[in-house]
Formats: C-alpha cells, sequence, structure tokens
C-alpha cells in the first residue's frame, strides 16, 4: 500500500525569473525551516518543499504577501510530492515550453545609489551597477530562460569577487544576470563626433562641463541612446532642435531630484510615485506658474503644450552625470527626427555624429531597443500614454471567459505600433515600437516579433491584423501568413479600440454590449471610408456602428492630415456652402492664396478626397481656424495638441458651442458650431482661446447627447471611452463629467494607451472571444 506524500511541489507562473524570486523562495524556506529546492525553468519557478498542508498554506502565503519588488504571480499550482531532501537549495535552470514572463527594465534601486556614491563601496561611481531589485531585463535578453548567457551580458567573465555575489543565496545579487564590477565587467568612454576616442579617466566630467557650455551631447543609456543639452540654455535647446530635424515637438527633461522638479512644476502625490517607481517613466507635469529656480527651462522645451514631460534619473549612468550639474536636461531620443533611437554604438556614429558634439559610449550590447514610457495623472489615476521602458512585456490577465483561448499574434497598427502574443491565458504585449512607415522603425518591428516569439517559444495557430489594406503591418501579416501557412484573421480598427478599452477594465467576455466612443484620427471602415468618430455597440465579438461625425472629404488624402488648413477649407464649405470662397478668405487669412479652386474640383470630381468622420481632423480643422499651426504640422497631432494647450487658456465659463444630430442617421453634424465661431470672429466676442475652450466644451456636450439618444434606442448601460483623441485631457473630463451625470458607468484606459498603442491588444482579444465561439454573427472577423 503507497503511503502518503509528505511534500508538494509548486509550480508558479508570472513575472518570477531575473528578479530575485529564488533567492526569495529560498529565505522564506529558510526561515520556516522548510527542507526542498528551487529551479527556473520555461513555464516560470518549480519548488519542492517537505512540508505538511497547514506548511504549505503558510509558504504559499508568505510567497504572495511578501513579494521582490519587481516580480509577480500570476499563477500557483500545488501536487502531492513524496521528497525526502536535507536543507534547502537552488538548483540549475531546466528548459521546456516557455509560458514564464520576462521582467521589464527597471530603474536604479536606492541601495544599488547609495553604493555607487559610496566611497568604501568597490563600485563607488561604476556606471553599471545593478542587483536583482533593478537594472537592465528586456533590454539584454536574447531569449527564456533569463540566465546570464541568454543576455548581452555573455561576453563579461565574473571576477572572483562578482561570482562569489552571484552564487550566495544571501546576496542581494544572486543570479543578478547583469552583475558586474569595474575589474570583470562593461566599460565607458567618450568619443569626439569624427569618432576619435577621447584620453580622460573623468569622462562624466568632461560631458558635464560641455553641458555646461552649451554643447549636445549623446548618452548610451539602457534601451538606446539620448541626445542631451542644457535644458536652461536657450541657444542650446535651439541648436539640438535645428541639428535634429524636430522644430516644435516637446522635449523630455531629466532632473536629478524631486526637489529640482518641484522648482519648474507642481506634482501631485502620484505623479511623485510613478517618478520614484521601478518604471521611473516620464510625467508629464504642469509648469510652476512662478518658477522657483534660479534659471528658466528654455521656451523650446515645449512650444504650444501646456505640460512639460519629466523623469528621474533611472540609471547609473544617468545618476553619475546628473550629480555633476545643477540644472535640468534636455533628455530626448538619440534619432533624427522621425527615426527610431540608436542603440549600437555604430549607429550612433553614423546617426548622430552630425548632432552630438561628444558621444558617451560603453560596451554593453543593448539587443532590444526599449522607449521611455510617458505617464500622467488625470483624477488622481495614472494614464500611460506610451508604454515601454518599465512596463513592457509584463504579461496582462485576459478577463474572464477567455478560458481555452488558441495561441494569436496580433500586429497591430501603423502608428504606435505595439505586437500581442496570447499563450497560456495570458496576453504579452510589446514596449511601444513607433510608426512604421519609417524604414528603419519597420525593421525593429520585424525584429521585435521575432524576438519574442523567440522569448516565449511561441507557435501562433492565426495572426490578426487590421482591416486597413494598405498598413505596413496588416501587409506584413499577408506574407507571415502565406509564408507559414497560418490563418490571418483581420480585425476593424475602432473595434479593436473598443476592445482594448474592455479588456483594459477586466470587462467580462460574457457581458452585456457596451457603446464604445472611438475618437481618433482615421481607421479603414467596413464601408471602406476612413472612420474616426465612431460610437460602437457591441462587445469582444462583434460590434455594429450606430452613430458617427458627418463625414467630410480630406481633401488631398494624406496631405490633409498633414495641413490642417485643408481640413479647414472642407468643413467650411460642406458646413456653410453658401460663403464664397472670397468671404472664406476674409474670415480666415490663412486660406488667402490656396489652390481653393482645385480643391472644389477635387471633391467634386471625388479625385483623392476620401471621406472621413475623422474627430481628429475635426480638431485640426478647428485648430487651424484659430491659427493654431495652420499650415504644415511636423509631428502627429501637432495642430489639436496646440488647440488644447490654447482652450486651456480659456473661460471655464464659456458658453459651449452647439451641434445638431441628424436623428435619421444618428451624426453629429458641425454646422451650426461652424456658423457660431464666424459669428464671433466677425464680432470680436470671444478670445482664441475662450473659443477653443467652448469648441471642447460643446464637443463633450454633443457626443455624450448622442450617447444618451442611443441608450434610448438600444438599452445599453456602459460606456467605454477609446482613441487618440480621448488623449485630450480637457475633452476626456468633461465628456466622463456629462456621462457619469446621465448615468452611464464610464470606461476608459488604465494600464493601457488610449492611442493606437493598445490596438495589437484590441485585435487579440477581438480574434480570441470570436474563435471561442465559432457560431458568433457572421462578418464580424473579415478574412
Amino acid at each position: 500500500m503507497k503511503k502518503d506524500s509528505n511534500g508538494y511541489r509548486l509550480r508558479i507562473s508570472g513575472v518570477v525569473q531575473g528578479v530575485g524570486f529564488r533567492p526569495f523562495v529560498w529565505r522564506i524556506a529558510h526561515e520556516l525551516n522548510i527542507n526542498g529546492w528551487v529551479l527556473n525553468n520555461a513555464a516560470g519557478v518549480e519548488v519542492a518543499i517537505e512540508a505538511d498542508h497547514t506548511c504549505l498554506q503558510q509558504f504559499i502565503s508568505r510567497l504572495k504577501d511578501e513579494l521582490p519588488p519587481l516580480a509577480s504571480i500570476t499563477d500557483i499550482q500545488s501536487e502531492p510530492l513524496d521528497i525526502s531532501v536535507e536543507g534547502f537549495e537552488i538548483i540549475a535552470s531546466q528548459s521546456g515550453d516557455v509560458t514564464t514572463g520576462c521582467a521589464p527594465d527597471a530603474a536604479t534601486c536606492s541601495d544599488c545609489r547609495s553604493e555607487l556614491f559610496d566611497p568604501e563601496n568597490r563600485r563607488y561611481r561604476y556606471p553599471f551597477i545593478n542587483c536583482t531589485n533593478c537594472g537592465p531585463r528586456l533590454s539584454i535578453i536574447r531569449q527564456i530562460p533569463y540566465d546570464r548567457a541568454s543576455t548581452t551580458m555573455t561576453g563579461f567573465t565574473l571576477c572572483p569577487a562578482c561570482e562569489a555575489e552571484y552564487n550566495d543565496p544571501a546576496d542581494r545579487r544572486f543570479h543578478a544576470q547583469p552583475n558586474a564590477c569595474a575589474e570583470c565587467g562593461p566599460q565607458v568612454w567618450l568619443e569626439q563626433s569624427d569618432g576619435q576616442r577621447i584620453d580622460t579617466q573623468e569622462p562624466f566630467e568632461l560631458l558635464a562641463k560641455a553641458i555646461r557650455a552649451g554643447q549636445i551631447v549623446a548618452i548610451k543609456g539602457l534601451g538606446g541612446f539620448h541626445l542631451a543639452c542644457d535644458a536652461t540654455n536657450e541657444a542650446a535647446v535651439a541648436e539640438l532642435r535645428q541639428r535634429k530635424y524636430r522644430p516644435a515637438k516637446a522635449f523630455a527633461l531629466m532632473a536629478k531630484s524631486i526637489e529640482q522638479i518641484r522648482c519648474y512644476a507642481d506634482i501631485d502625490p502620484v505623479s511623485e510615485a510613478m517618478l520614484n517607481s521601478p518604471a521611473a517613466p516620464v510625467v508629464l507635469l504642469t509648469p510652476e506658474s512662478e518658477p522657483q529656480a534660479s534659471g528658466a527651462l528654455s521656451s523650446l522645451i515645449a512650444p504650444g503644450q501646456y505640460q512639460l514631460g519629466f523623469m528621474l534619473p533611472y540609471t547609473p549612468i544617468h545618476w553619475l552625470l546628473m550629480d555633476r550639474l545643477d540644472t535640468p536636461l534636455v533628455m530626448t531620443s538619440g534619432n533624427r527626427s522621425g527615426a527610431p533611437q540608436a542603440i549600437s554604438n555604430d549607429e550612433a556614429r553614423e546617426q548622430l555624429s552630425g548632432i552630438a558634439d561628444l558621444l558617451l559610449m560603453h560596451d554593453r550590447p543593448i539587443h532590444n531597443r526599449v522607449d521611455d514610457s510617458v505617464v500622467r495623472q488625470v483624477e488622481g489615476q495614472t494614464h500611460i500614454l506610451r508604454r515601454a521602458r518599465g512596463f513592457a512585456p509584463r504579461s496582462i490577465p485576459l478577463p474572464e471567459g477567455f478560458t481555452d483561448v488558441s495561441d494569436l499574434l496580433a500586429l497591430g497598427a501603423d502608428l504606435k505600433n505595439t505586437l500581442c502574443l496570447i499563450q497560456s491565458g495570458r496576453a504579452v504585449l510589446s514596449q511601444h515600437i513607433g510608426d512604421l512607415e519609417d524604414a528603419r522603425t519597420y525593421e525593429q518591428f520585424q525584429h521585435t516579433q521575432a524576438l519574442y516569439q523567440n522569448l516565449y517559444q511561441h507557435q501562433p495557430e492565426y495572426l490578426v491584423c487590421d482591416l486597413h489594406p494598405e498598413y505596413f503591418s496588416s501587409k506584413y501579416a499577408h506574407q507571415l501568413a502565406d509564408n507559414s501557412g497560418v490563418e490571418l484573421l483581420q480585425v476593424q480598427h475602432h473595434h479593436a479600440h473598443l476592445a482594448a478599452c474592455l479588456g483594459d477594465n477586466n470587462y467580462p467576455l460574457g457581458a452585456e454590449p457596451v457603446l464604445g466612443i472611438c475618437l481618433d484620427g482615421t481607421g479603414f471602415g467596413t464601408d471602406e471610408t476612413l472612420w474616426g468618430c465612431e460610437f460602437l455597440l457591441g462587445d469582444y465579438r462583434q460590434s455594429e456602428r450606430v452613430g458617427s461625425l458627418q463625414p467630410f472629404p480630406l481633401i488631398g488624402g494624406t496631405r490633409a492630415i498633414r495641413e490642417p488648413w485643408r481640413c479647414l477649407y472642407a468643413q467650411l464649405k460642406q458646413s456653410l456652402p453658401e460663403q464664397s470662397d472670397n468671404q472664406l478668405e476674409t474670415l480666415f487669412p490663412l486660406l488667402s492664396g490656396k489652390p481653393l479652386a482645385t480643391l472644389d474640383q477635387m471633391v467634386a470630381k471625388q479625385l483623392n478626397a476620401p471621406l472621413s468622420s475623422s474627430a481628429g481632423r475635426l480638431f485640426d480643422a478647428v485648430a487651424a481656424a484659430l491659427d493654431c499651426q495652420s499650415e504644415v504640422i511636423s509631428y502627429e497631432g501637432q495642430a489639436a495638441i496646440e488647440l488644447e494647450t490654447l482652450a486651456w487658456q480659456g473661460d471655464p465659463e464659456s458658453e459651449p458651442y452647439g451641434f445638431k444630430i441628424d436623428r435619421q442617421t444618428m451624426r453629429i453634424d458641425p454646422a451650426p458650431f461652424w456658423q457660431q465661431l464666424i459669428d464671433d470672429i466677425e464680432k470680436g466676442a470671444r478670445t482664441p482661446a475662450d473659443m477653443a475652450r467652448a469648441f471642447h466644451c460643446g464637443f463633450a456636450e454633443v457626443v455624450a447627447e448622442l450617447a444618451g439618444q442611443l441608450q434610448t434606442r438600444h438599452g445599453f448601460s456602459t460606456v467605454a471611452l477609446s482613441g487618440g483623441v480621448i488623449q485630450n485631457q480637457l475633452l476626456f473630463l468633461a465628456l466622463k463629467e456629462h456621462l457619469q451625470r446621465a448615468g452611464f458607468n464610464v470606461l476608459w484606459h488604465r494600464e493601457l494607451p488610449t492611442n493606437d498603442g493598445a490596438i495589437a491588444f484590441g485585435q487579440a482579444l477581438i480574434a480570441a472571444a470570436q474563435l471561442i465561439d465559432l457560431s458568433g454573427p457572421e462578418g464580424a472577423i473579415h478574412n
């Protein structure tokens, strides 16, 4: 007769590799006097313990309650096990089917910072100090399991002192894969712009001296290069904009401390916590009306914007540099405008030699490009605008009802691209990749797809892409499908926005349909027109377009996106056909000298003037009317961003402009708004700021009003907000208030961007839901 088992085997999944999890388990086992072992495998961490059921529960409870800072547990499975061992040990990793996660890169922890500036510590001022609680992860990993041989640290052999730390379970650096010191690890050096190495023992002092002298420097950091200069030096910032070909898009800032940031911006508790978090993102903050610092920031940091993006040092390299400076730095991606940031020394020499006067190089290879994340606080909650360093590739649990989900790979959108794979009941969303129209970004997109499939040994049963036939991501998906024989599913853009918002809120698969209000630039609609202000009744499986903005022509196609005056003219001609071109030119001088007759012919003959219901293009038109970057924009969303900045300066009590709802088509008609705006311009009755504010408030009101009318017809109770236009904080707050006052349960993005950065997640959820229920409505997935 078989005797009862005397122990248990635990299989633990989540972010449990490369985060100090095994020594954490070892410590708890020793404190509880438990015998057994722990190891890494491709599925996560496996633990065997000699214990009764009561001791097992105590052990599991402590695992969940005392996690290391960077670890997270998604599941613990236990089964009886016969075991007889003395003591508790950490044993070698095993291979197998990958289901574990890779941890995000993490900012330098307080313990390492203390050691960095301790003259008695052997890593005093060593630029690559790290431990299991901080340092590079995603940026250096090549494959799972996360062991040193799987990272770019494989070329650095540990010295005896570092090896002793690496092998000691009681040490903070036990199995810290990037562990190193000045004797055995990576090194930094300075180069001139011509590639000549500078012979110095004090590279950071020379770098700081160059910055104080107004020079521009390139710095190789964690996930790529940055370009930096003194943020209080107007001439240096102007020169950086000229050399980088970045005339207006905001620069991020790095300050040496929270106290220094307070000299320039208001910091609330949520923002302060994010600044100090292991993710250490760029946090958008409202500038101080009267800066307390002796040196004011350059006016060219964020022209036309109402917030500044600050971050704290997050690598030892940053800390060593900022320790020698008394002013904040511009810290922007190391690239020419539009291209991905350089990650290798050779790329930096090629791309940045004409921009940077000095380059700080190092020899720890960056395998994966990882941009800085961007967040802001809204009503006490964190909104993520760009999800990258510090957040990706942390896995995302699937909502209730997503069981036995097929393995999928979703390819995302073309702007703000990310990839999403579904495997073993969880979603993994890649770091921000960027805009795929740039050839080097497209190469990074392909690299990231191959990387994630390698990291997770992911063999998708289905591929998912956007419905737009001209998206680079969609064309690539078709190529993958053709080459692999894997079935390709296509998902409408705004349905993906809706699903991403639902998933971000853990909305159950079987819950009632919601109204998705998706406001963005453009997305390819099921009627083959360009959508962008959509009211979708639906859920994960299906959606029905039940309302929209009145479509108008984008005269010149993509040129209308780059030249806001074209959107203004199209709106005026459609909304106020009785106004002659001469009258419009008198009202809006920016239209003078434009080829308006040619534009009229293009619309009449339907030549390169596709119809669009885009909210983003409506905002562009209003921005042009109020002289906010009306001619040509230099970055995506510039006109609308400057319009919002102008609106924040307006009177909050400004009477909102009125819009009309066509009850037959359930479309928003902006014609009444345009007539009111023209009346105000002619009378000089309001300032441009008040008119911008009145537009925002009026548009929020009519969107909420249409939601109320649609509720009467369709009976939903929940509204989900998504799309890039929802990043407009003024619009978001006003719209949310109107909807909540009307009794709706309002959902918005929490952990994922509301822009196209979450499209891949939405695509994956839609495909997964429809594959779970293949009897869903015909046509919901477009093959």
